[in-house]
């Protein structure tokens, strides 16, 4: 359904992306460990278009989207929650919502406001509030529903429990799950190994901008010298 092929990118002179291959099938939901600075967030920003592609593919279907406008990646069916969640402050959580939703007039099962309020109540509660004044939790339910109404066949995630209390974290690890369980597939970027392992059914580790290691969670968690090399802070 998803592939990358030597993608590269650049920061200036900072060769980021070194020739980075993925495959996504059709459902699926797919990981991305990796240490701080090993190229994982950057290789979501280069798929989305937000950062340009210096060379290689991003084919989606049979679409080429490398190099396109990231609003014309949005709407090829690709949603993206940012790290930085990117809420827009000065609406509400409602506004922000519909800020969010996608024409899907032919498809039989768009996601709705409704359904976002059923995975997270507390946006409900809040949906006449700015998001701006949202704490952080509330913030990335918000980012992760309002990428959902965009209708995304495919969603990638950028560090979805970074700096959440461990019950939200366990209320956000459900609707993931649950997404992806509806038919969306997913990647995740998460620093979490041991949370990422027991959501995705495959993973690639990223070291220098490149795959160093493709397998399943079993496979990660039984090789000790990829996880000291490519994961574990020395």
């Amino acid at each position: 359904m998803f592939r990358v092929t030597n993608l590269q990118a650049h920061y200036g002179k900072s060769h980021v992306l070194t020739g980075l291959d993925l495959l996504v099938n059709d459902k699926e939901m797919v990981c991305l460990l990796g240490r701080n600075g090993s190229g994982r967030s950057t290789a979501l920003k280069a798929i989305m278009g937000l950062v340009r592609p210096t060379a290689g593919s991003v084919q989606f279907g049979s679409r080429e989207l490398a190099g396109l406008e990231p609003f014309r990646i949005a709407k090829a069916g690709i949603g993206y929650v940012p790290e930085e969640r990117l809420v827009i402050d000065n609406l509400t959580v409602e506004e922000n919502l519909i800020f969010g939703m996608k024409n899907v007039a032919d498809d039989p099962k768009p996601w709705s406001i409704a359904a976002m309020y059923d995975y997270f109540p507390r946006l409900r509660e809040r949906a006449s509030t700015k998001a701006g004044y949202l704490s952080g939790g509330e913030q990335q339910m918000l980012t992760i529903c309002r990428s959902l109404l965009g209708n995304p066949t495919l969603m990638m995630v950028d560090e979805p429990t970074e700096g959440l209390a461990p019950k939200i974290v366990e209320n956000l690890v459900e609707v993931i799950r649950d997404v992806n369980n509806r038919g969306v597939a997913m990647i995740i970027v998460e620093q979490k190994m041991m949370i990422a392992l027991k959501l995705v059914q495959r993973c690639y580790v990223i070291g220098h901008g490149r795959v160093v290691f493709e397998g399943t969670p079993e496979g990660i968690l039984g090789n000790d010298g990829v996880r000291r090399k490519w994961l574990e802070v020395a």
